[in-house]
This record gives structure tokens, sequence and C-alpha cells, in this order.
């Protein structure tokens, strides 16, 4: 029913409410919200509960919030106000969609409503609703056609549509509206000009994109854009000597950016090697400190010039003493070639300057200094690093130590190559060396607790992280605030392998909703953007929130999310007292009384950790609520916690999967992993469809991945052995089976698989597990095929040995103690330094297996059967 119309008293009293909710004074509005309220005529009044509702919201109570926004909307469904006011409460929630639905029935109410149209146009492009955007953009520059939000919105949504033409002529007529001076400068109207360039440029414009670029130059702020569109447009256009003159003009600008160095050689178009290197050679003259002009030249020349330029390059760089200089080569080690004219003139310097500090032995000049030595050992560690040959590695880097042992870099370099053999806790050890000799780096301090988390030492990195975290609070609360995602990744990975399978899920839950809440922060951009004219910053900001969940970190978090809830399916946590009842009953007393003991002492401990993280969490809420209260913010409620306990023990593996797996189907389908993550989710769950299509999109990336050979074959056998699967079905899995095996049996198919890769170590290995999963009397053969080291084989490195010795511990080929420990001693031998393969003693050998079984990758994933 709808609600009387207020007095005017109460009608005064009612609008302070609206004043002081937008002044956030929401406790003096709830004061003003009773007054009308207590009145017994307007008791009822559906607009002032629902304002209530509202404010109530802004101090944290939402249960009681909804409850009187929904009674004021019963009380008075016909009010714009309470549709409103229910949009923005589910707005504050998250619930987008909803709030959506809530302010088209205010319009429905009250069409012309300003405030409800910015609303919904807000939303609208936060949910990427385009149509509906500019259809809202539409209805408000009717309303206001003299404000600039107005028009630019409108224009924003044709451009987002792709109506480049519309979005031109609206930005046009608006442009003739703005009174600035041909001779003046303003900030705001020159973001326009160049935001109406993009969109001629993204519109293939470029004739006319050019002209606007010149009639408007002298009022553009940033002078360099300008050029830079010009080069474009003319190398566009096909005005080669023009585009020739202005990326001439960039080079004396910056001679370090290499984007102008490829414009300038589209502009004079070299038909031969020394046209183009002269190009580089008359740079480098005008600018002799510059790098890249000496620099780009080694990509693309070879033989005898090529050794002559790269002496030159290198002796240069040693003599001034370059840290980053094999960083600055490493992009040519594509090329054998190349590789070993480096590794002759570098070898060859070494060699010299040991005996007459020179570079040559044949030359006579003026003595190089120690640190040319220095520097020169140091890029020969890299060099072989680079090269997989890490006991010459490590000879250089020693040698350099023993002549410096306070430079920071070598300590670094040699954490680095010991990562590269594998023995993590020595290369944790001597980051830790590096990090001491200047604690006050930051980036030494990241790198060393990231290797201390590569080695499984979760809590000294944190220790280490501590150092640069605000005091007062724990380094992982701290990092998780500032969204440090690195960290969170590389946490969630070490807890995997210990594992601790709920604190990684709570790392990769924190890092999920970092990306939710820079989804969420672009709203506060939608109209500051259009405010400030910052036009073309908000696009990109706008087409870099579509593809956030493509970053690296989110794959990382999401494919560690995925192979543990797998892992929980297949294996569920059992209940812990349970347990402890069954092995209590087969005790003697002695021993049952030393369990109970020890059971005491571990929950006095537990009890007082549990309190120490009540109290600080106390503490912590006090802050937070302190801070709250000093801002007055509208907040949407606390969040729930993420508890490992709970984390671990869902009742539901495989949909909590699906959630991490959704976004990378949509935004990272051209990565193998993702379709064969997707398989193996389905596969469990029994989906055959879902299981095919997850198929054939990895046959189309790479038919001859290994995981994904193992994967066809269990497929395959899944299919053979659900004889009850619908007929339809059943004749669509027959018919797309057939183009990937060919009428060839399993056995067939994996002995041509094998075949096909007999070098390599990854397809062996997984094509030896297929053997072993088709017929289990054949494990000898398999065993044999997956240790094979013969010298052919070309992968034969730490990673792939240590996924076949894994292989060998978690049981894919069924009980092989002894197999194991002779492959173990092999590849001891190929890798001395690897600390996986070295000879341990019985405690650390049990630790090691029990570390191996626990951790997760996806050949273990792929051995479900």
């Amino acid at each position: 029913m709808p609600s009387v119309p207020l007095p005017p008293k109460e009608s005064n009293l009612f609008k302070r409410i609206l004043k002081c909710y937008e002044q956030k004074q929401y406790k003096n509005g709830l004061k003003f919200c009773k007054m009308i309220l207590s009145n017994p005529k307007f008791a009822e009044h559906g607009e002032t509960l629902a304002m209530k509702g509202l404010t109530l919201n802004c101090l944290g109570k939402k249960e009681e919030a909804y409850e009187f926004v929904r009674k004021g909307l019963r009380n008075d469904v016909k009010s714009h106000v309470c549709w409103h006011v229910y949009g923005l409460l589910q707005r504050s929630d998250k619930k987008y969609d909803e709030a959506i639905k809530c302010y088209r029935n205010a319009l429905k109410l009250d069409k012309d409503n300003l405030q409800i149209l910015r609303d919904l146009s807000l939303l609208q492009i936060q949910m990427r609703d385009l149509e509906g955007y500019r259809e809202t953009r539409y209805q408000l520059l009717q309303l206001r056609p003299t404000q600039r939000a107005s028009w630019i919105g409108y224009a924003i949504a044709y451009h987002l549509l792709k109506d480049y033409d519309m979005a031109l002529k609206l930005l046009e007529e608006f442009r003739k509206t703005q009174q600035i001076p041909p001779n003046k400068i303003d900030y705001e109207y020159s973001e326009l000009i160049l935001y109406q360039n993009q969109v001629m440029r993204e519109a293939d414009l470029f004739q006319e994109s050019l002209e606007h670029i010149e009639t408007y130059e002298k009022q553009i702020c940033d002078k360099l854009i300008v050029e830079e569109i010009k080069g474009e447009m003319l190398l566009k256009l096909g005005r080669l000597k023009e585009a020739g003159e202005v990326y001439k003009e960039l080079i004396e600008r910056n001679a370090e950016n290499w984007y102008y160095y490829e414009g300038l050689e589209k502009a004079l178009q070299p038909s031969t090697l020394e046209e183009r290197l002269q190009i580089y050679e008359e740079v480098s003259k005008r600018h002799p400190r510059a790098v890249s002009p000496r620099r780009l030249p080694l990509n693309f020349v070879s033989g005898e010039k090529f050794r002559q330029l790269m002496d030159k390059f290198l002796r240069v760089n040693f003599s001034k003493g370059c840290p980053p200089l094999f960083t600055t080569l490493k992009s040519l080690y594509y090329n054998p070639e190349k590789v070993s004219t480096i590794q002759e003139l570098v070898t060859g310097y070494e060699a010299s300057l040991k005996t007459c500090d020179l570079f040559s032995t044949c030359e006579n000049g003026e003595k190089e200094p120690p640190t040319t030595l220095l520097w020169v050992r140091y890029f020969l560690a890299q060099h072989f690093d680079k090269l997989g040959q890490c006991s010459l590695a490590l000879d250089y880097i020693n040698a350099a130590i023993a002549s410096t042992p306070t430079l920071i870099e070598l300590f670094y370099l040699k954490a680095k190559i010991y990562k590269h053999v594998g023995n993590l806790k020595e290369a944790a050890k001597w980051m830790d060396e590096a990090q001491s000799l200047d604690t006050a780096d930051r980036f030494i301090n990241s790198k060393c607790a990231k290797y201390m988390l590569r080695a499984n030492m979760v809590k000294d990195a944190e220790e280490m992280c501590s150092k640069f975290t605000r005091e007062g609070t724990s380094a992982m609360e701290n990092l998780n605030e500032m969204q440090c995602m690195w960290f969170q990744t590389e946490c969630a990975a070490a807890y995997q392998r210990l594992g601790k399978y709920g604190d990684a899920l709570k790392k990769c839950h924190e890092v999920e909703r970092h990306f939710f809440e820079i989804t969420d922060d672009q709203f506060d951009f939608h109209t500051y953007c259009m405010r400030k004219m910052t036009l073309r910053a908000y696009v990109d900001l706008l087409r870099l929130e579509d593809v956030l969940r493509k970053h690296a970190f989110y794959f990382e978090a999401a494919r560690s999310a995925i192979e543990i809830y797998l892992k929980l399916h297949d294996n569920p946590l059992t209940n812990e007292s349970k347990e402890q009842e069954v092995n209590s009953e087969n005790l003697s007393a002695k021993e049952l009384k030393k369990m109970l003991s020890k059971q005491r002492r571990a929950q006095k401990k537990a009890k007082l950790e549990e309190e120490r993280k009540h109290a600080e969490r106390e503490r912590q809420q006090k802050n937070q609520k302190k801070k709250r209260d000093e801002e007055e913010e509208e907040t949407s409620g606390p969040r729930e916690e993420l508890v490992p306990e709970k984390l671990e023990r869902v009742e539901n593996p495989l949909e909590e999967a699906i959630k991490f797996l959704i976004p990378l189907k949509n935004l990272i389908g051209d990565n193998i992993e993702t379709h064969l993550l997707a398989f193996e989710i389905y596969f469990r769950k029994g989906k055959f469809l879902l299981m095919l299509q997850s198929v054939k999109r990895a046959f189309a990336i790479n038919s001859n991945n290994p995981w994904l050979h193992e994967c066809l074959i269990r497929f395959s056998k899944a299919v053979s052995d659900h004889s009850n699967l619908p007929e339809i079905v059943s004749k669509v899995l027959t018919q797309e089976m057939q183009k990937i095996f060919v009428n060839k049996n399993l056995e067939s198919f994996n002995e041509e698989f094998l075949k096909h890769n007999a070098t390599s170590i990854q397809h062996q290995l997984s094509g030896a597990k297929m053997m072993y999963f088709l017929d289990k009397s054949r494990q000898e053969k398999a065993i044999a095929v997956a240790t094979r080291l013969d010298k052919n084989m070309r992968d034969k490195n730490v990673k792939t040995l240590t996924k076949v010795f894994e292989a060998l511990l978690d049981g894919s080929f069924g009980s092989c103690h002894t197999q194991c420990e002779e492959y173990q001693a092999a590849c001891h031998k190929l890798f001395p330094f690897t600390s996986a393969f070295m000879p341990a003693t019985n405690e650390d050998d049990s630790s090691i297996a029990s570390v191996n079984h626990t951790a997760i990758n996806h050949d273990l994933l792929s051995n479900e059967i």
C-alpha cells in the first residue's frame, strides 16, 4: 500500500535524513528517522523505513538494514525511493544484477530521476552491459545536455561497442563546445583530443588521424605521444621518408627505445646487411654512450662481423663493470653459433686477464683493473649456468667470491646456480648470505624469502619479510593486506608440497580475493575518469579488467587450488579423533599412557596458540572498528574468515575446483594445462562429453603433449568400461575418439607414442605409466622405459629426472623400491649437487619420501585410475 504523504514538518525531517546520509552523519540520520517513525501516523512510512535500513547498513548492521528496507518496500511498493534504496543495499553487497533490477523498477516509477540513472549506468559499465549502458547514457544526455560527463559517457559507450563513426561524431560535437583559445594549453582539452585520435586509429582512419594530430599539435601537452603517433601513421600511409625523419627525431630524444629503431628500419627499408648496420653506426656516433645501437645489430649479424661487434661490446662493458651484461645478451642464446663465439671470446679474456691484465696477450696498452677479471668470471658463471654446466659455473663464481667476498651479486648468482641444480636448501642459504650483506635492500630481501619458500622454509620466509612489513601485525597478514601475490602463490606451493592443504588453499583463496577486489575497485573510476578527462587511461583500464584473470599470479593460484581439491577428492582427510580411538585399542597400558600424555601436551600447546590468535584477532578487530569510526565510510560488512581446517574439509571439492577453473577456461584457453586440469575434474565427475571437449581442445593446442597422452588413454579406457552410456553420447564419443586413435587399440597407440618420442624422457615417462596402467604384468618393462638415461635423451635435466624419481616413489609403477634406489644413484652421478638424488640417512630418507608422497604435480594427478 502507498505511504501517506508526509506533512511539512516530517517532510523537512526526511530531507535532513537524506542530507545526513550524503554527509555520512549516520547517527544523526537515525535520530531523525526515529522522530518520524515515533509518530503513530507515520510508524509504517515506507521511505523512512528504507532510509533507516540504508543508514544502518552504513553502520555495519546488515541484517537489520535488510529487514527495514524490505519492510519499507512492502509498505510502499510504488515508491521509487524504496526501490532505489533497495538497489543501493544490493550494490553494497556486490549483488550487481539484483541492484540493476531494483534500479529499473525505480525508473518505471520515476523515469527521469538523474541519480537513479547515474547509479544504473555505473552498474551497467561495471557488469559490461554495453547496450544498456548506451541507452542509459542517452537518457542522461537528453536530461543534462550541458554537462560534459553526459557527452563523454555517451561517446565512450559507442567506442566500447566499436561504433567508431558515432563515437567520433559525438566527440567532435562536444569538442566544438569547448571554449579553449588555440594558443592555450589545457590538460583536459589535450586529453580529449588524444582520446579522439585513439578512436580514429582504432577505426583505421590513418589519414584523418594524422591530419587531426597535426591540426591540434600545439594544444597537446604530451609532445612525445604526438611524435609517436605521427611516425606510426606515416608508416601506415606509406610515407616512408617523412616517417624516417620522425623516428630519427625520436631517437635523438631517447636513443635506448628499441621500438624507435624498429620504426626507423621500416621507414628506411635497408636492402643489405651493410645498409642496416649503417643505420646503427650513425646513431652510435651521435650517441657514444647509448647501449641499444651497439646491442641491436648483434641480433641480425653473424659470422666474423658478429665476432667483431661482440668483442667490442663485451670489452666496453667488462671494463666499465656492468652487472646486467648477461641479461642484455641472454636473448641471443637460442643460436648455438653465437653462443660458442661468446664462450670463446670470454674464456679467452679470462685466461689473458689472469696472466697479463689485458683482454688479449697480443695487445700492448693500458692494463685493466682487477675488477674486470671479476666481472668476466661473473659473466662466465651465468653463461655456463644457462648452458646447464653447473660445476663449471660454480667454479667460476667461487673464484669470483674468493677475490671479492663483499659483492652481493656474486652470492645472489651462487644461490641461483644451486636453485637450477635442484638444491633448494643450499640456494636459500646462499641467498640469505647475500641479503645479510645489505639488510636494507628490499629486492634482495624479497628474493631471499622466495628462495626460502621454494625450499619449504615458510616460517623463515615470513621472518625475512617481517623486516619490511608494518610493525604490530604479523608479516603474513600485512603481506595479504598489501596484495603481495608473489609471496602468496609461492607460499601456497610450499604448503602444497608439505601436504598442508588447508593453509595452501587459504593462500589460493586470498589471491582470488585480490583479483575480485581489483575488479571491484574499478567502480571508483567510472565517474572519476570522466570528471578528470583521463579517457585513454580509462578505456585501457576497462580492457585490462576484462582480461585480469589472465595474469600469471591467478593461473598459479588456480592451478594449485585445483590440484589440491583433486587430491582431497581422491583422498579425503580422515577424522583424527576416530583414528586415535581405533589405534588406542591396540596399545599396551604403558604405550596408551604415553600417547595420552603426548596428546595432553599437544592440546595445551594448541590451546595457547589459539588464545594467542584470538587475542591478536580481537586487537585487529578493535583497530578496524576504530578506523571505521574515524573514516565513517560505507562498508560491505566483514568478509568470511578463511579457516584452513574448514577449507581442507569441504563437502564437494570438485565444485570448489570448478570455481577456479571457469576463469581459466574463459581467458586462458590457449594454455594446454587449462584443458588438462578441466579433464581431471570432469574425469572424476564422470562427465564424458565435457571430458571429450577438454581433450579435443588440448589436442588442438599440442597433440604430442605427454600429460594429454595419459588423459587420452584413461579417457578411452573409461569410455570402454562404461557400457550403460546413452546411445547418442556413446555414438558421439566413438566418432570423436576414432579421429584421434585412428583404429588403433590402446596398447598399440601407446607403443607408437613411445616410438615417436624415443629421445624425450617426459614422453617416455608418460608412455611407461600408461604401459603399467594398461597391463600391470609389464611393470619391469615400464620401469625400464621410464628410467632410461642414454646419451640420446635430449631433456636430461634436473626437473625432468626429478619427475621420474617422484613417479617411482608415489606408486605410479607399483612397489619398486630397488629400482628407485638404483635410479637415484644413477641420477646422483649425473647431478651430484641435486638434493633429491643425494644418498640420505634412514631418517632423511623417510622424510624425503613423505614429502614426495604429499607433493602434488600433474604427473601424480594423471596417475588417478
